[in-house]
């Protein structure tokens, strides 16, 4: 698959065995998010929806310094109440990040504040180089997050590790977001694509529909009771077990043999 098959005006696509590497060129600008970025991250999410041959997609920054060192604050500078609730934000679009029927990794090479830290939290692993850095700086601006960090954050580390990072400010070394389970792993920064690639590559292994429904009932547990949680796992795992992607994992498994998942 060719990357001329689709043009970005912030990101680089490359496309290999498989896996999809996302990665944000604005390296003079550390990464920062401005409209264009809003367009692509969409335009890349219906890439993924229309590209059946696409398991697993890694987002991650260009250089070593800035996975994404949150919004462009001339964009943001200038943006009124009205203009936000009316023109493309991120929010929205990291809800179709959680919704995406395929799994997506965060390779964290640097930078992750505002809204890089907020896409990273609404992807579904993390993984970060030795140079990341974690942060929701929009307090000393006079905002806070609005693309999920209030709500992502306190769900995953708690609420405490929200408030703190919010509002007092408090930046997460690599170790300390491993510790608190916003991280997987911390590796060094030439690794790190290797490692997301990885993950990647064990994910492929399984079946592909066990993992898209795991990821929806997951996600859709965060909102609801244990009960309803239960509920939603159990009728998942009965869709599975009428699956041709089960029957072909278990007879491979008894024949010692890698299986060859359909997704159906």
């Amino acid at each position: 698959m060719s990357t001329a098959l689709k043009e970005f005006r912030a990101f680089k696509l490359d496309v290999k065995d498989g896996i999809a590497y996302f990665t944000i060129n604005r390296p003079e600008a550390r990464n920062a998010l401005n409209p264009d970025c809003f367009q692509d991250l969409n335009d890349f999410l219906d890439f993924l929806k229309d590209t059946p041959e696409i398991k697993v997609a890694i987002i991650t920054g260009e250089g070593e310094k800035a996975f994404i060192a949150g919004a462009d604050i001339n964009n943001v500078r200038t943006k009124t109440g009205a203009q936000h609730v009316h023109a493309p934000s991120l929010e929205p679009i990291l809800r179709r990040f959680e919704s995406c029927s395929i799994p997506i990794i965060a390779a964290i090479n640097g930078f992750a504040f505002g809204g890089g830290f907020e896409l990273a939290l609404a992807c579904d692993i993390r993984i970060a180089s030795e140079n990341a850095r974690f942060g929701l700086p929009e307090a000393s601006l006079g905002i806070y997050p609005g693309a999920g960090g209030t709500q992502r954050l306190a769900r995953m580390a708690g609420i405490g590790v929200a408030k703190e990072v919010i509002m007092a400010g408090r930046v997460l070394k690599p170790d300390e977001a491993k510790a608190l389970g916003i991280v997987m792993d911390v590796v060094p920064h030439a690794n790190l694509l290797d490692e997301a690639a990885a993950v990647a590559k064990k994910m492929m292994e399984k079946g592909p529909l066990a993992l898209t429904l795991a990821k929806k009932v997951i996600t859709a547990s965060l909102d609801t009771d244990y009960t309803t949680g239960a509920l939603l796992e159990t009728l998942g795992y009965s869709i599975l077990l009428d699956s041709k992607d089960k029957t072909e994992g278990m007879n491979a498994f008894l024949e010692k043999r890698p299986a060859m998942f359909q997704g159906e």
